[in-house]
């Protein structure tokens, strides 16, 4: 089991960092959202690796059963694997590649603000969203905040890749 994690724990953490070096050197020019999208796609693929590697422990080491916890298990750990890749390479990026991206990411969304609010609503808001910015203002965490997206996301991929997977033995 612990050598499957290895491996495409290893799988998801260097896709999270090959999609998001790609996503820099490619995406440059494109809006936040566009970029948001892509990180979001960028999150799913790499953790695309929690189905394949439940289903190679299932398959190739286990003698073709596996239960839902196990599978669970074995989806998570790889996931912890992938959401590091991301909260490293997203620490690397808002430290020390793009140290403004947290002010420009700030000035883009008061600007979007501004598009879509006004009077009390927009005064709100941006108080709202300045002691967000305020709470999430360094790169460690960020660096955080990504853990835990990714961490969330891959374990709604690892509930369902479980519920698919799971095969008793007969």
């Amino acid at each position: 089991m612990k050598k499957t994690i290895i491996r495409y724990g290893f799988y998801g953490f260097l896709t999270a960092v090959v999609l998001f070096l790609s996503a820099l050197v490619f995406g440059q020019g494109l809006s936040f959202e566009t970029q948001t999208v892509l990180g979001y796609v960028s999150i799913v693929a790499s953790l695309s690796f929690v189905y394949f590697g439940i289903k190679h422990f299932r398959d190739r080491q286990n003698n073709g059963v596996i239960s839902f916890g196990k599978a669970l298990g074995v989806g998570m750990l790889i996931t912890l694997f992938a959401a590091l890749g991301f909260a490293i390479i997203d620490y690397l990026y808002t430290a020390y590649i793009n140290p403004d991206f947290i002010d420009q990411y700030a000035a883009n969304s008061m600007s979007n603000l501004e598009k879509t609010l006004s009077g009390d609503d927009l005064v709100k808001a941006k108080e709202d969203f300045t002691s967000q910015m305020e709470s999430m203002g360094s790169s460690s965490a960020l660096a955080f905040f990504m853990f835990v997206i990714v961490t969330v996301i891959g374990f709604i991929i690892s509930l369902l890749s479980s519920l698919f997977l799971n095969k008793k033995q007969s």
